[in-house]
């Protein structure tokens, strides 16, 4: 059975809404899929730190088709990634109808990361925060634009 022929299964049976585990557990599934074609001719990952860059600039522009606009550490096991335009919530509107699917994307980055960082070795925890939904500026003359919305992922390394 396909990701698609999943989602229609699971929405069938929850005709109004459909969780956000589903998605999870899929960008878990499709994170290792990446990670295992994208890791193949590199050689291992010295340290967390090493682990964490190469998700910021080679596995997020591989699906993003973009770097992290920023990357802070703690040193001490927690990451918080930061996309500035992040590219699946800029089609949504900043209307509430709107929050419920908003969710189940996210879900599902949590989930690529997540999967990512368990195939590399890494276990962790994956949650998000967005600090504003993107929303169409009807002000510009020329086109209308997004606004930003930033949207950072924390990650947090879980020591073995």
């Amino acid at each position: 059975m396909n990701d698609k022929e999943l989602i229609m299964k699971v929405n069938l049976k929850n005709e109004n809404r459909l969780s956000a585990t589903v998605p999870l557990f899929l960008g878990v599934f499709r994170g290792k899929g990446l990670i295992d074609r994208s890791t193949k001719d590199i050689p291992r990952f010295k340290n967390e730190l090493d682990v964490m860059k190469f998700i910021c600039k080679d596995f997020w522009t591989s699906v993003f088709k973009k770097q992290i606009d920023n990357l802070r550490t703690n040193h001490q096991g927690i990451y918080v990634l930061q996309d500035n335009k992040f590219r699946l919530l800029t089609q949504l509107s900043s209307g509430k109808q709107y929050l419920e699917h908003a969710s189940k994307f996210l879900a599902f980055t949590c989930g690529l990361v997540r999967g990512g960082l368990s195939y590399l070795g890494v276990k962790s925890v994956v949650t998000t925060e967005v600090s504003v939904m993107p929303h169409i500026n009807t002000q510009s003359k020329s086109n209308n634009y997004y606004e930003q919305s930033f949207c950072k992922f924390q990650v947090m390394i879980q020591k073995m």
